[in-house]
């Protein structure tokens, strides 16, 4: 059982649903982390038994994460980063990537979960010359994330910003209009803006991904996964940063996590894009 210790920040405990698993948490049991309650173990438990790849996948997608923030502050000199879906904390969390590179990377974070906003402190430790911050909203809703104060506080949209959505279209079905919401989170961003994202498919292991997406399914979390053409709409009239649309292990590998792992063990697109 997860050693679950809310921090007494004055946020509303009881607005954390702890008899229903959830995506994120079930993420951070699968990922070795403690803030997870019964019914995300016995979820996580039952989808590995389905796909004992899974968690094999769930680091190789935490891993792209690690190697994409830090190709966009290293190469491509990002210093503003604007990170959709977020997640529970944990480390290193991507202001850390950043501000390793340049310590003065400014971040923002945006979830819709109350735990991760309970834990939201592990995401606000930022460095003295950079900056972070918490934003609560939902990823359909792009006006709101885009007109929050935390935002506009933190970000200068008149300079490049990295657009993060990493590990979370695929909790998004076609009435949501995945594709709409990241090209309005992407217009008032300025040229020489990145987008990031890693994208969930079926394309490799379609059977056990399957039993996968029901079990999520059978939790009041549907999933659509994407193919690779599918994956491509989302970076229309971006520019592709080398390899383009991989599997997220061989996206820049840089061996440290990458050797044995079989293609058919991940289920996730990964791609960095530059708009024009």
């Amino acid at each position: 059982m997860g050693d679950m210790t809310v921090p007494d920040n004055g946020w509303p405990a009881d607005r954390i649903d702890t008899a229903h698993a959830h995506s994120a948490r079930i993420y951070d049991y699968i990922l070795g982390g403690k803030d997870y309650y019964p019914a995300d173990q016995e979820a996580g438990d039952a989808m590995a038994r389905e796909w004992p790849a899974l968690p094999v996948h769930m680091r190789a997608n935490r891993d792209w994460m690690n190697r994409a923030v830090r190709w966009l502050a290293e190469t491509a000199g990002m210093r503003q980063f604007l990170d959709v879906g977020t997640g529970i904390p944990t480390s290193p969390n991507l202001h850390e990537i950043a501000q390793a590179v340049a310590p003065g990377a400014r971040v923002v974070y945006v979830d819709n979960d109350p735990i991760v906003l309970t834990l939201s402190q592990g995401l606000l430790a930022s460095t003295p010359e950079g900056r972070t911050s918490y934003l609560e909203a939902d990823f359909r809703d792009p006006a709101a994330i885009l007109d929050a104060p935390e935002l506009r506080e933190t970000l200068d949209l008149t300079r490049p910003v990295a657009l993060t959505v990493i590990a979370i279209v695929h909790f998004m079905l076609d009435e949501d209009d995945a594709v709409g919401v990241v090209r309005r989170l992407l217009e008032p961003l300025p040229s020489g803006s990145y987008l990031a994202m890693s994208i969930g498919t079926a394309e490799f292991a379609p059977e056990e991904v399957a039993r996968v997406a029901r079990e999520y399914a059978a939790r009041d979390m549907p999933m659509r996964l994407r193919t690779l053409a599918e994956a491509e709409e989302f970076f229309e009239g971006l520019e592709l940063v080398e390899p383009g649309i991989v599997q997220v292990h061989k996206w820049h590998p840089d061996g440290t996590g990458e050797q044995g792992i079989r293609d058919e063990d991940i289920a996730m697109y990964g791609a960095v894009a530059r708009k024009p």
